[in-house]
């Protein structure tokens, strides 16, 4: 995937700009980008960008290659040039066909890290590391440059994944790693006018998770006008309730997702369950979509940090999945890579999570604010629990229509409150909203206007979408809207075994029966049943009457006694209401100072925050302090700040489970 564009209130807003996707670290899993224009950043100038050194911004004379659409970028890092290319105008720093030397940058796949004047010995390297020692910056780059071209034999590879999961990594070296592997391919770069605008949500996946969906689309609204709410025509003569077509200024929104795999659903099997959606398109096809539409969700390139992908698939069988700085290179190399401006993670804790404790998810999240900060990423994380499904449904078809209500301003509240609270955050990050939660209630109300389900059907109809298919789909009846889905041919309800009340319905075994039925894939081109889902028909702290349905089934085989068995159990009993359930959001990490918006930072009234985040000498800090008061103070989720530290792993309770990266 890549990230999304932001947008708030009066100032123009979000449209879709690239997103990574995948398992818990972007290969399965989905994710929203977002281009955002900075009120206070003129045309074609980057206000934060991928730093060199420290998270440095492009400066405004960053230029890049004038191919049509996402192309190689120049060096972002003023390195000096290769004598045999032409400098880069702003820089100084040499890009040519070869990318930028240097820093890698735009360097081809297997080309990556090219300062160095020779291949550093593989066998030495693996043997510092598995003896305890850090690894330097130019180390890190042979190491990745040989598994990108193919000189570092396999064993050798995973030798050094089992050295880096047993010793670890500090923050320089995790950083190392992550510039190194997003330099293995291609680096994005978008027209003058979006740069530096973009924005990225990632999520580590979860049971229900259909965020995407709603999220992309109602972030472009934020900062495409729409009218026509109601009878005539528009001022421009198009009919009622059609998108006006974005400013090349504002900002976009594509979405670069990935499949399910394992119990977690991918954005494109959802999206695909509509008949027509394509969500294959070409950089030229994705800036076309972009500049009509405003967002985009579409599969994530292989020409992407292809060096992750190498060891992606070898850390699944050296049990070093869970390595803490593997994983957080894995998830912010392809952001890199996307030339983001600021990116939102959704970490997930709880039993169908890879991670069960709110500490193990800390951890990672905490790493990934520290390195996506030193990037040049405005980098923030929520924590988000993962033991019940989110919203009622589970499955593809189902989780298309749950979205649609979400849309159309309805849909389960934890649904709502998560989309408004991650778009929120993006707005702010952009300076499109004063406070975070300032851009919460904006998104909201493009939820509740209808802008953003309109969006929603534009991008159906420009992603191939027959336009009468994407019209009753998205301002349908909900039988219109199941038949144009289609229905799967057995819709069974579970009754209650007993009387009680409602303390919890688990998520692990749902999906594990659903993903049995049909709903998921064991691995990568299964098909999958889009048709395959579950409606929850009860809420934790209802009371049920024995025989009372609580859960419907939507299959096309035989749900056997052991599936009915195993679904049965997850409805959890009791004779007394249950105590106040916790909410689902549970904290939001941000780093130490995060850039606030130039003037609008913080508490109406309090300075600007600086770059470290520290308030500028004799200015009175704002009311409530730190990250906490520069988000608004108004969140009722508990404010945290990243802390750098040494990277080793985290224990995940099941190993094998899938994560999206």
């Amino acid at each position: 995937m890549g990230h999304p564009p932001h947008a708030e209130g009066a100032v123009s807003a979000a449209r879709a700009v690239g997103a990574v996707g995948g398992d818990a670290e972007g290969r399965a899993g989905p994710k929203a980008v977002v281009a955002m224009q900075s009120p206070r950043a003129s045309p074609g100038v980057a206000p934060w960008g991928i730093g060199g050194d420290g998270g440095a911004a492009l400066p405004p004379t960053h230029s890049s290659l004038s191919l049509p659409g996402p192309t190689l970028a120049r060096c972002p890092r003023g390195q000096s040039p290769a004598p045999e290319t032409p400098p880069c105008r702003g820089h100084g720093a040499s890009l040519g066909r070869s990318g930028c030397r240097p820093c890698g940058i735009g360097v081809p796949a297997g080309r990556a890290g090219l300062g160095m004047a020779a291949q550093v010995s593989l066998p030495v390297l693996i043997g510092k590391k598995r003896d305890g020692e850090r690894l330097e910056e130019e180390e890190i780059q042979s190491f990745v440059r040989g598994v990108t071209d193919g000189t570092a034999q396999q064993g050798q590879i995973g030798a050094m994944l089992m050295a880096i999961r047993l010793r670890g990594m500090d923050a320089a070296e995790t950083l190392a790693l992550t510039r190194a592997m997003a330099a293995s391919g291609r680096a994005l770069a978008w027209p003058p006018a979006w740069r530096g605008l973009l924005v990225d949500k990632h999520s580590t996946g979860g049971v229900g998770d259909k965020v995407s969906l709603a999220l992309a689309p109602a972030l472009a609204a934020c900062g495409c006008k729409v009218s026509g709410v109601g009878g005539g025509t528009r001022a421009d003569g198009a009919p009622p309730n059609t998108p006006v077509p974005p400013h090349p200024s504002d900002p976009q929104v594509p979405m670069i997702s990935g499949r399910g795999l394992g119990h977690t659903g991918g954005t494109l099997d959802k999206l695909e369950a509509i008949p027509g959606f394509c969500v294959s398109q070409s950089p030229e096809q994705m800036q076309s979509i972009l500049e009509r539409v405003g967002c985009c969700i579409v599969g994530q390139s292989e020409e992407l940090a292809p060096a992750d992908r190498v060891l992606y698939g070898l850390r699944d069988v050296t049990a070093t999945v869970d390595s803490l700085p593997l994983i957080t290179a894995s998830i912010l190399s392809k952001k890199a890579a996307e030339q983001l401006s600021a990116l939102v993670l959704d970490v997930k804790f709880g039993s169908a999570a890879l991670y069960p404790t709110p500490e193990s998810a800390r951890e990672l999240a905490q790493s990934l604010v520290a390195v996506g900060e030193r990037l040049g990423i405005r980098t923030a994380a929520v924590l988000s629990r993962m033991d019940q499904p989110l919203g009622r449904c589970v499955g593809n078809s189902l989780e298309v229509l749950e979205a649609l209500e979400c849309l159309e301003g309805g849909g389960p509240p934890d649904l709502r409150d998560l989309v408004t609270t991650l778009g929120g955050l993006l707005l702010w990050q952009c300076g499109l909203a004063g406070a975070a939660e300032r851009g919460r209630e904006r998104l909201g109300r493009a939820l509740d206007d209808g802008s953003a389900l309109r969006t929603f059907e534009a991008m159906l109809g420009a992603q191939g979408v027959p336009p009468a298919t994407a019209r009753r789909l998205c301002t349908g009846t909900p039988p219109q809207r199941c038949q144009v889905l289609g229905q799967a041919s057995v819709r069974e309800e579970l009754p209650a075994p007993q009387g009680g009340w409602v303390q919890q319905v688990e998520a692990l075994p749902l999906a594990h029966v659903l993903h049995d039925l049909g709903a998921g894939r064991a691995r990568a081109g299964d098909p999958i049943n889009p048709r395959v889902g579950a409606e929850l028909l009860v809420a934790v702290g209802q009371r049920l009457r024995e025989g009372e349905p609580w859960l419907r089934v939507h299959h096309d085989g035989v749900l056997g006694a052991g599936g009915r068995g195993a679904l049965q159990a997850a409805l959890r009993l009791a004779p007394g209401p249950p105590p106040a359930a916790p909410p689902r959001l549970a904290e939001i990490i941000l780093p130490p100072g995060p850039p606030g918006p130039p003037a609008e930072a913080g508490t109406a009234g309090a300075p600007p925050a600086r770059r470290d985040g520290r308030v500028p000498p004799g200015a009175a800090a704002p009311p409530g302090g730190g990250a906490a008061g520069r988000a608004g103070g108004a969140c009722s989720v508990r404010m945290r700040p990243a802390r750098p530290a040494p990277f080793a792993c985290i224990r995940p309770a099941h190993p094998t489970r899938c994560f999206r990266e």
